[in-house]
């Protein structure tokens, strides 16, 4: 895929705040409930299989670009104390959740998971298997930092049954790694992939961010060559989200420069022409992936699906998070948990699921979200099948979306056909832009509230 001049200036139109839609509405649409129980009727007398996500927040260290939500410390107490506290959740929780409901998906993130000791994740596996069954095909998954990773670390999530991993290297440059407190010579990642592989992990994504003080097109193609050394199954490319208001670290990274729009654009160009050039499937929003990985086989079979952690290949899935902050996405509503461990550990120890917020879905976001996903994933709208799926008369329904298309349409991000509509290559870079026409609930002013959209 090659960017071309008029690429880059439709980035500059397009580039504005707008959601990640890995959930609609948006979390910031959730609102605080005092009794979690509307929000777990569907743990209680649901059937779809679950997917679990644990929430392990510390790191020994901050990197300054960092927006998830974390806790920086040393202490490794902390952790044993969090696995206490995860442990009266998950009993909480039992007395909701029916026994005989099979997991499909296990995932831990953060936060940094491999903060935690080899006998801290064997007690952790423990506490999971006491109260959840996994299907013999399970996908698990762990998000790792190589700077902390040892062989027993590996060894220990490989006991669990986990086959893949994600990891962090951000950028390879020296001096870029000092600016954003995150130095990670490509030893360690070499040592990190060496590691996951001799231990069974067939499934390995690289985390890299563009947008950040001192990158240069020059520096960055360094270190996607360093990179696809490593030879990945899959990439992550982020846009660095500057949201110091949010996250008050950011503001550090004022003070070395950020990068200006056009450099940022031309940090993406490459990007994209790189990874394509070496054989990754451009899947759209952040993902590369091999072409016979089974995100893009999922997306060639129009069954690729998007949630909080991202896309994914299984459909119907339960969503239970658990830990502080972690979001759980049922069928007729998302909870999240409170977001600070006093506030959780007073809720656990007293009996209390650590709920604080919530959303209850309506038949109409029901059917936006099923809409939004579809094309964001299956990168094209067929409007008869939506119809039929809805009950629905789809262009009368979405008549105002589809005329806020006509003008990206103009601009070669879609082409509309007999059948409905298609993302163009180019709308690929412009998918959460074309998302964003189908949200009732987007306000005009966004800025302050999401990330720019490329």
């Amino acid at each position: 895929m090659r960017i071309s001049e008029q690429d880059l200036q439709l980035i500059e139109k397009y580039n504005r705040p707008g959601p990640r839609y890995t959930s609609y509405p948006p979390a910031n649409h959730f609102r605080e409930y005092q009794d979690p129980a509307p929000l777990l009727t569907s743990v209680e007398s649901g059937e779809a299989p679950l997917s679990l996500y644990f929430h392990l927040p510390f790191c020994e260290t901050l990197c300054w670009f960092c927006g998830c939500h974390m806790i920086p410390t040393l202490d490794r107490n902390r952790a044993t104390d969090y696995l206490d506290l995860l442990e009266k959740e998950l009993e909480l929780f039992a007395r909701h959740h029916r026994a005989d409901r099979e997991a499909v998906q296990l995932h831990f993130g953060g936060g940094t998971p491999n903060f935690f000791g080899p006998e801290q994740i064997d007690r952790l596996a423990a506490m999971i298997d006491q109260h959840f069954k996994f299907t013999p095909d399970a996908e698990k998954s762990v998000e790792l930092d190589p700077r902390r990773l040892s062989p027993e670390h590996v060894e220990a999530f490989a006991r669990m049954g986990l086959t893949r991993a994600s990891f962090g290297v951000q950028d390879s440059n020296p001096e870029v790694q000092k600016v954003i407190h995150r130095e990670q010579p490509q030893a360690m990642n070499v040592a990190a992939m060496e590691t996951l592989r001799a231990n069974g992990f067939d499934s390995v994504n690289i985390d890299l961010i563009y947008g950040l003080p001192l990158q240069t097109p020059e520096s960055f193609d360094q270190t996607l060559d360093q990179v696809l050394e490593l030879k990945p199954d899959r990439f992550a490319i982020f846009n660095y989200a500057h949201v110091p208001w949010m996250r008050p670290a950011q503001k550090i990274l004022e003070k070395a420069g950020l990068p200006d729009a056009r450099t940022k654009l031309e940090l993406l160009k490459l990007c994209i022409e790189r990874l394509t050039r070496e054989g990754y499937v451009y899947i759209g929003m952040d993902h590369f992936a091999l072409p016979d990985d089974e995100l893009v086989v999922a997306q060639r079979e129009c069954s690729l699906q998007r949630n909080f952690q991202g896309y994914s290949t299984r459909a119907g899935v339960e969503i239970c998070g658990f830990g502080i902050s972690s979001i759980s996405q049922g069928a007729d509503s998302y909870r999240q948990n409170v977001k600070d461990i006093e506030s959780y550990r007073a809720m656990v120890e007293s009996g209390r699921l650590p709920v604080a917020k919530g959303y209850e879905l309506t038949d109409e976001d029901k059917l936006r979200a099923d809409v939004i996903m579809r094309l964001m994933c299956d990168l094209s709208l067929n409007y008869a099948q939506m119809s039929a799926k809805w009950d629905i008369d789809f262009q009368e329904h979405f008549a105002g979306a589809l005329d806020q298309l006509k003008e990206p349409a103009s601009d070669g991000l879609l082409d509309f056909t007999a059948e409905g509509l298609d993302v163009t290559e180019r709308g690929r870079l412009f998918i959460r832009n074309l998302a964003m026409c189908f949200d009732a609930y987007l306000e005009p002013a966004t800025e302050g509230r999401y990330s720019r959209t490329v």
